[in-house]
């Protein structure tokens, strides 16, 4: 259960409860805080800061018992100089301090941070989405739970109760992330394309949205034949998945998020070998469930004069006698040819149908997330994804919205001259281009399958769906990535 998050106007001197974590910047700059901290507790605190050499440098946390008083836990963070200090930085303080309390057993914790520098709902909904975020375990697939839970009640100190709104809207935020955590982090065996199908029944039925499935004899019909080359080698039924949220009054902007849909993928014939983490390639289908969970938040926020469409193409990339060849040439709903000279290179083949299909929607703009690349990963690494877009306004809109949510985006180039690595001398062209670029030649292949001049991004996010050893609000494993970027953008109106 998620724990109750309040504002109060109360400050570290004021402040009664059982536990209370406080910031503290490096150098003067938090000598006041100091201050107020051995006004309250005594000099036992200051020799204390001493003895372990606390100098307030981002990263740093001491836990200091108060035998006899209340609260009887102090956390202190190092919040780094105060030129250094944002929302992104805050962001991390409060995980950092909400981690070290709840390994206190902490029932209630009041958190005390500088946030009179910063607009008072922004700075809410960081605390709250760092607390609720950092304190996720998912624990479904063990059969004793082994995790700690987290305090019941959180108070953010120094915030009246004009921004608990936004404490409360950050909630909605934060359920979509934990749904695309959990979507993630679930083996393949579990996550299905009829199991993201029946998610997106379950957010349809519980916010009464819309929805309509595709089955294969639909995808056919359609011509949808780049989709279902991939989707041909696995025993399991693809399913395309359209998912749409239609504002009470009238709709001024109409959105689609497209997300990559992959529910495993060996490779294919292209079969992924020892060393490339082919276990892990349940999480291909991360740009899924970052769409589904933002549709999930958008649901429940409800945002008006937007009509929001989710559009998943849904399936597996598996090894069979009916398994597409290497060397194949299918056809797009568009009418273009594609030489499959790599089956590994498939998620470009669900999308490219998934654009198509999107952009009969007459929207205002498109954006596709997808783990696309090891390219990308290699040149942003695992905290930054790569965005590609003609359109400057929406790239700096997602940009924008990204930094909002403490989710970094790199705009990426889309240089016309890489297209000739996509050319093919039997078809219009091939599903992957050299070696060098190649996440920039990925986005070029999606692009043909945009209507030119509608507005369109595409988001790579094969580094930062998933984290090994956990960083900042992520705990290590699925992230979540990418749905408070797509719900800031959507509450925004989508492009400027």
């Amino acid at each position: 259960m998620a724990a109750d998050i309040r504002c109060t106007a109360d400050n570290l001197t004021s402040w009664s409860g059982d536990s209370l974590a406080v910031g503290l910047f490096s150098g003067d700059a938090g000598s006041s805080s100091r201050h107020l901290l051995i006004e309250r507790f005594g000099t036992g605190v200051a020799d204390r800061l001493e003895q372990r050499r606390f100098k307030g440098k981002p990263g740093e946390c001491l836990s200091i018992d108060l035998l006899g008083q209340t609260p009887s836990l102090l956390v202190l963070v190092g919040l780094g100089a105060p030129a250094d200090f944002g929302p992104e930085q805050l962001r991390g303080a409060v995980a950092a301090a909400s981690k070290q309390a709840a390994t206190a057993g902490a029932g209630q914790l009041g958190l005390a941070m500088p946030v009179e520098g910063l607009a008072a709902n922004n700075a809410a909904a960081a605390m709250a989405e760092a607390v609720r975020l950092s304190l996720f375990c998912d624990q479904r697939f063990k059969s004793e739970a082994d995790a700690k839970p987290g305090p019941e009640r959180i108070e953010l100190l120094g915030l009246s109760e004009d921004a608990q709104a936004a404490v409360s809207a950050s909630a909605a935020v934060c359920s979509g992330v934990e749904l695309a955590r959990e979507l993630v982090a679930a083996p393949p065996n579990v996550v299905t394309p009829a199991a993201l199908a029946d998610t997106a029944a379950a957010i349809a039925a519980d916010f009464g949205l819309e929805l309509k499935v595709l089955e294969r004899d639909d995808c056919e019909a359609l011509g949808m034949g780049s989709y279902l080359a991939v989707a041909q080698g696995s025993d399991l039924p693809p399913k395309f998945i359209h998912l749409t949220y239609r504002p009470a009054g009238s709709v001024e902007r109409r959105l689609v998020l497209v997300g990559k849909g992959l529910t495993f993928d060996s490779g294919g014939y292209n079969l992924k070998t020892a060393g490339s983490q082919i276990d892990m390639m349940k999480y291909d289908m991360g740009g899924s469930a970052a769409v589904l969970g933002a549709m999930r938040a958008i649901a429940e926020l409800k945002p008006a004069g937007v009509e929001v469409h989710m559009i998943v193409a849904a399936c597996e990339n598996m090894i069979s006698g009916g398994a597409i060849h290497p060397g194949a040439i299918v056809k797009a709903s568009n009418g273009k040819t594609i030489e499959i000279n790599n089956t590994d290179a498939e998620g470009r083949l669900t999308l490219a149908d998934a654009l198509v299909y999107a952009c009969k929607l007459e929207p205002d703009a498109v954006v596709d997330l997808a783990t696309l690349t090891g390219a990308c990963v290699i040149a942003l690494g695992e905290e930054i994804a790569g965005l590609w877009s003609p359109c400057d306004t929406l790239a700096k809109s997602l940009i924008e919205a990204g930094s909002q949510g403490g989710e970094n985006l790199w705009r990426m180039p889309l240089r016309a001259s890489y297209r000739e690595g996509l050319k093919s001398g039997l078809a219009d062209m091939k599903n992957t281009g050299p070696r060098p670029g190649g996440s920039i030649t990925a986005a070029l292949f999606l692009q043909d399958f945009v209507t030119p001049e509608l507005p369109w991004a595409h988001l790579d996010i094969a580094g930062t769906v998933w984290s090994d050893k956990g960083r900042g609000l992520d705990p290590a494993g699925a992230t979540g990535y990418g749905v408070r970027t797509l719900v800031n953008w959507v509450r925004a109106g989508g492009p400027a």
